[in-house]
């Protein structure tokens, strides 16, 4: 029979104790989120839907950031047992230069119509993480605006070569200027894909106020009373604000852009150089031989050809190809430190989250940029130790099996009909 007795207050307090209230409900709102996907459903919550949308959508029927973000979802890890690895280093020289974690932020365009912090709550964040900043040629934070959030940190600038050649030009010269190290001369984006969720919402630069806006409005005051009382949206190229995000995107970029325009660019840019949108081991091949410094394995995170190649997929084949001192880089899909892991042991040299990082911004501003890079700093250490490994370069092709579910049909010559 078991003993029973009356309960002991003592020893109650000693097995129980109460968590004192957080009364700063930003702070409570953001501890909570455990995960990238929490972030989301806050970022939800406080965002009217058209931003949202804007920053959750991709293009035509979605199915390349479905596949993407499935790619490192089907993911299985390969531990090794007995190899302890109580401290971890997740630190990555990366383009002539150290990033404390190997992810960085992507560029993203209309920013502050996220959340009115927008890139300088990006910039800030990576400065204090040590990890780089991307500022996108469509942001809205200027070239120096970033700078002067981020002024001893690492920042980027990608570039879109428009029809105006000269704006981007100048562009250029004025991120060398202020002192960004890497160029991201983007080539995925010679007119803009059709983001459906966007034209269904009449998204627009600036907001167009349909009854169907207030409505979804009203529960959100916070976002309008910050994008009211702020300055005016400041662009990095555009001149002119007026008109749908594909009718901005389409007078900004040029289907014409070839090698010619990168060896312009190169002409002018005094730094690192990496061409951003790769899909294919061809593309990559000549690329390295052409001497640029590096690629990024990206299908513009979905946004652009909808079915496009996923990059995860293709890394190990673009890494066999063109050798280990080459710099590859990937983005599109990264949900989790364990992606992030994983890319890097099947060859990527560093990742770049986009979606992830707005998401925290539309949670909770710089605050919440800050709760993403931890978020992910976490999970990059916890899978690290579980593999026993106690740094990025014991990560290996071994660690990682990639399982498949889309297979390419390969029809046999019998099957082909030739007349």
């Amino acid at each position: 029979m078991v003993q029973r007795q009356l309960p002991n207050p003592v020893e109650l307090l000693e097995l129980m104790q109460f968590k004192k209230p957080q009364l700063d409900g930003k702070k409570r709102r953001l501890d909570g989120a455990l995960t990238i996907d929490d972030l989301r459903t806050i970022a939800k919550r406080r965002t009217p839907k058209a931003a949202f949308d804007y920053t959750d959508g991709a293009a035509e029927g979605e199915l390349s950031l479905t596949r993407a973000r499935q790619a490192f979802q089907d993911v299985e890890f390969h531990p090794g047992i007995l190899r302890p690895a109580p401290d971890v280093d997740t630190s990555v020289d990366i383009l002539g230069g150290p990033s404390a974690l190997p992810f960085g932020i992507a560029p993203t365009g209309f920013t502050r119509l996220m959340q009115t912090e927008g890139e300088v709550a990006g910039a800030g964040a990576a400065a204090a993480a040590g990890i780089p900043f991307t500022l996108s040629t469509l942001g809205t934070t200027s070239i120096e605006g970033v700078k002067a959030a981020n002024p001893h940190g690492r920042n980027w600038f990608q570039l879109y070569v428009m029809r105006d050649r000269e704006i981007s030009y100048e562009l250029t010269r004025r991120a060398a200027a202020a002192g960004f190290d890497t160029l991201q001369f983007t080539v995925d984006t010679p007119v803009a894909g059709a983001r459906l969720r966007d034209k269904r919402n009449g998204f627009s630069i600036p907001p167009q106020l349909t009854l169907g806006t207030i409505i979804n409005a009203i529960p959100r005051p916070w976002w309008w009373y910050d994008f009211l009382t702020t300055p005016k949206l400041e662009f990095a190229s555009l001149s002119t604000t007026g008109g749908t995000v594909g009718e901005l995107l389409d007078a900004a970029m040029d289907p014409t852009i070839s090698y010619d325009d990168l060896a312009v660019i190169r002409d002018i840019w005094p730094g690192k150089i990496v061409i951003k949108g790769v899909q294919n081991v061809e593309d990559s091949v000549r690329l390295r031989d052409a001497g640029v410094d590096g690629i990024v394995l990206s299908n513009h995170g979905g946004r652009q050809l909808d079915r496009a190649p996923i990059p995860f997929h293709l890394l190990p084949e673009v890494r066999k190809a063109v050798g280990d001192d080459f710099t590859v880089m990937i983005d599109t899909g990264i949900m989790n430190g364990a992606d992030i892991v994983a890319a890097v042991a099947l060859g990527a040299d560093f990742t770049l989250i986009g979606r992830a990082y707005l998401y925290g911004l539309m949670a909770g501003g710089r605050a919440g940029v800050d709760r993403t890079i931890e978020i992910l700093r976490t999970e990059i250490e916890r899978t690290m130790r579980l593999l026993g490994v106690a740094s990025l370069a014991e990560l290996e092709p071994a660690h990682v099996t990639q399982l498949t579910r889309l297979v390419p049909v390969t029809r046999a010559a019998s099957d082909v009909v030739v007349g």
